[in-house]
């Protein structure tokens, strides 16, 4: 029993160690404030894309803290209120359905992340963003290939934008329940095309997206 208890103390202690690995590097640089990047949405046919700017200081507990994909609902809001009450900052960015039309959405999901960069209360030093592309910044960055897996401060932030647009989608629902985007959160499921096809895309579909136009 021991030695179980020893060996699940040694998986939380690398855990927390693989998790705050870039963290660390950008700190050890002499950055302070550092903020991980992540959005939501990107895929959906519908909605907005949802971007998060988290800053985590050295204290704070990672502790369950991963990609939100890999979480339940649950599991992600239990989180989300850990990180909302114990983030050194939080912000949102949006880019809503008209803009993702408008100049496609890899555009639009960049725009997204720069503003919630530019809407943290404190103004970060260093920034971490998933995926493989900067942003508009005049920010030291860094691009992390499946970031919200290998950062905590990505990762909180996956969880902050994933959590708050699934609540976007839950109330677009009232609104336009025949397309069932409390389910799928605007995701192209076989149900929700086939509410597309039968009701026709409503305003909040991207037009410009294959299987809505």
């Amino acid at each position: 029993m021991e030695r179980l208890q020893e060996l699940k103390k040694n998986a939380l202690f690398n855990f927390e160690i693989f998790m705050w690995f870039f963290e660390l590097k950008a700190r050890k640089k002499g950055y302070t404030y550092i903020a991980g990047i992540d959005e939501a949405g990107r895929g959906a046919l519908a909605g907005p894309v949802i971007s998060a700017a988290v800053i985590l200081l050295s204290d704070f507990s990672c502790y369950g803290i991963t990609d939100s994909k890999k979480l339940t609902p649950l599991k992600r809001k239990k989180l989300f209120s850990i990180i909302m009450d114990n983030a050194f900052g939080v912000s949102i960015g949006i880019a809503d359905h008209g803009e993702i039309d408008k100049i496609n959405i890899l555009q639009a999901s960049l725009k997204s992340m720069k503003r919630a960069v530019l809407g943290l209360n404190y103004s970060p030093d260093f920034l971490l963003i998933d995926g493989k592309f900067l942003i508009d910044s005049h920010l030291p960055q860094q691009a992390i290939i499946k970031g919200d897996s290998k950062s905590v401060s990505i990762a909180a932030a996956s969880i902050i934008a994933k959590v708050t647009r699934d609540s976007i989608m839950e109330k677009m629902h009232l609104k336009f329940p025949e397309y069932g985007f409390n389910k799928h959160k605007g995701y192209p499921t076989k149900a929700h095309k086939e509410a597309i096809i039968r009701f026709g895309a409503c305003i909040e579909h991207r037009k410009s997206f294959k299987g809505v136009k």
